[in-house]
């Protein structure tokens, strides 16, 4: 009987508040099928389907694109499905042909032309990386890891840290490795133009944990009389030649790093805890004042709440410091942490600009 009123109360909640329930309802079921969106677009890049849009060369018909992928005929009203979403989500845009007809064809976006195989800034290795089998399933232990004392989701799921597994096996690390390299050549493109003054009167850097060195590369090529030193593990640089102002290193952060004039961290640091942190900065803090001299070292990283008013930029932040936290030990930080690290490694003073979008570019002086 008393089952039999809870069911009869729910009938009977009044109009206004039934309609915020279901308002309710619908904010959930969106932030469950999240994925959905994700997922279609990672089906769309494997399928091929800016490529095909982009060689097209004009406004692509369904039937042009479908006769252009490598699907089974049979699937062609599930292709118009998937791209109904991606255009809903802004990956893919409608035009008309032609002035005199009324039919319409698939145009790419900002967004998807970021996506284009041939693009040197595209950002796809980022996202297939992001999204395979190994970098999801840790998600699926978030909460088995909140009840247990490994030191990460991903640590859960597959039995050792993110870095000893990519030590492990070679396949993951060369994939992680493209995803960090296809974001530093959409960075550093950026830096390059707008913070040319950040290298300015510099004779050496080192990338800390430049990975195959496309950082380091764009810096040397723009600035020819910079020696540039990339350091990273060394099972990471072993196959890595070094050419003109660049050369490879193989070492441990955490022990030492070479002297230099200034010391490059490309989103290294949200991968580590605080503790963690300081100990990079400290080695660091040591290159630079190595000689009587004293450097700097320049941070690209997040500042966590620096784009207010923007609510898209604010949870990108927010996803990324969950991912930090479900993959590695680290976090994204906000002004007031990254000052407390700066001076728990001894440094004396700090600037923060806030001109690559999510990131920013800081520069920590001893």
């Amino acid at each position: 009987m008393s089952g039999f009123i809870k069911q009869l109360s729910f009938k009977l909640v009044p109009g206004e508040q039934a309609t915020e329930l279901l308002h309710a309802q619908a904010h959930i079921w969106n932030h469950v099928f999240n994925f959905i969106n994700s997922m279609s677009l990672k089906c769309a890049i494997e399928l091929g389907i800016p490529d095909a849009i982009h060689s097209h060369g004009k406004p692509m018909t369904f039937s042009d694109l479908v006769a252009a992928l490598p699907t089974r005929p049979t699937k062609a009203c599930s292709i118009d499905r998937l791209m109904r979403i991606l255009v809903h989500s802004g990956f893919f845009a409608r035009e008309k042909i032609s002035e005199n007809d009324g039919e319409e064809g698939f145009v790419l976006t900002d967004a998807s032309r970021l996506l284009l195989k041939d693009n040197p800034l595209s950002v796809t290795p980022f996202l297939l990386s992001m999204l395979a089998p190994t970098l999801t399933k840790p998600w699926n232990y978030l909460t088995t890891w909140f009840q247990n004392d490994d030191p990460s989701p991903f640590y859960t799921a597959h039995g050792m840290t993110f870095w000893n597994y990519g030590e492990h096996e070679p396949n993951s690390s060369h994939f992680f490795n493209d995803a960090m390299a296809s974001d530093a050549r959409l960075v550093m493109s950026v830096v390059i133009d707008k913070c040319r003054w950040v290298f300015e009167g510099l004779e050496s850097l080192v990338d800390v944990g430049g990975g195959t060195g496309t950082v380091a590369k764009a810096i040397g090529d723009a600035f020819p009389n910079i020696d540039c030193t990339v350091l990273d593990l060394p099972h990471v640089v072993a196959d890595l030649h070094g050419r003109n102002n660049l050369k490879y290193l193989g070492g441990d952060m955490f022990e030492a790093v070479p002297p230099a004039d200034a010391i490059l961290l490309k989103w290294i640091l949200h991968d580590w805890s605080d503790e963690e942190c300081v100990k990079i900065l400290k080695r660091c803090r040591e290159a630079i004042t190595s000689n009587n001299k004293k450097g700097k070292v320049i941070i690209i990283d997040m500042v966590v709440e620096s784009q207010k008013g923007d609510e898209e930029s604010t949870e990108t932040q927010l996803f990324f410091d969950m991912l930090m936290m479900v993959l590695l030990s680290g976090k994204e930080r906000n002004k007031k942490e990254w000052a407390k690290l700066f001076f728990d490694a001894g440094f004396s003073d700090y600037k923060i600009t806030p001109v690559l979008g999510l990131r920013s570019l800081i520069e920590v002086y001893p």
